[in-house]
């Protein structure tokens, strides 16, 4: 959809002096001419001259009113969705990983053991920082899963991710939302 963008400017009210203007007429046409290629330049298209009124003060409680002469132009403006294009993304490859329970038992095991020592770790000193707290996700060499995951009540299922919100049922808090909570609660406490 497109529209106009509309410029009001007051009109000249004296001529220009230009080389071979001669006369005051011709210095006033010599003025509007100027402000119209002017105008013209900036790519705005003359449309009409108006003369309007203006109610104006005069003296403390007084207003009378002045007419004023105004020219109008307009440009064509190109709107911000006629030139946007979409483009469709390829859907992002969903590959499962199958995780045998043995494995999801031993993460919980070191999730436990990794959560008592960092209970120990912090009481042990209270100076440090949760950046020296803070450690990378390490990823099982063997299953390509993050092994501090904590696995527990939560999503059932996920449906791949097609750009809307809202698309997938999700049933309780899942593990990792729960876990972000507990180190908020945690860092909250310290503070």
């Amino acid at each position: 959809m497109s529209g106009w963008e509309y410029k009001v400017v007051p009109a000249p009210t004296k001529g220009v002096k230009g080389k071979g203007i001669k006369g005051a007429e011709a210095r006033f046409a010599h003025a509007l001419e100027t402000l119209m290629n002017t105008m013209g330049q900036e790519g705005w298209e003359f449309q009409r001259a108006e003369t309007l009124p203006s109610i104006e003060r005069s003296g403390l409680t007084g207003s009378t009113t002045e007419w004023r002469n105004v020219m109008v132009f307009r440009r064509a403006l190109v709107a911000a969705m006629d030139a946007f294009e979409p483009e469709l993304l390829p859907a992002p490859e969903v590959v499962a990983q199958p995780v045998s329970p043995s494995s999801a038992a031993d993460r919980v095991d070191q999730s436990a053991e990794h959560t008592a020592s960092a209970a120990s770790d912090t009481s042990e000193s209270d100076t440090t920082t949760d950046a020296d707290n803070a450690e990378e996700p390490t990823i099982a060499q063997d299953t390509g899963v993050d092994a501090n995951f904590v696995p527990g009540e939560g999503a059932k299922q996920m449906l791949p991710d097609n750009g809307v919100e809202g698309t997938s049922d999700v049933a309780g808090m899942t593990a990792s939302l729960r876990k972000l909570a507990s180190r908020r609660s945690d860092a909250a406490t310290k503070s």
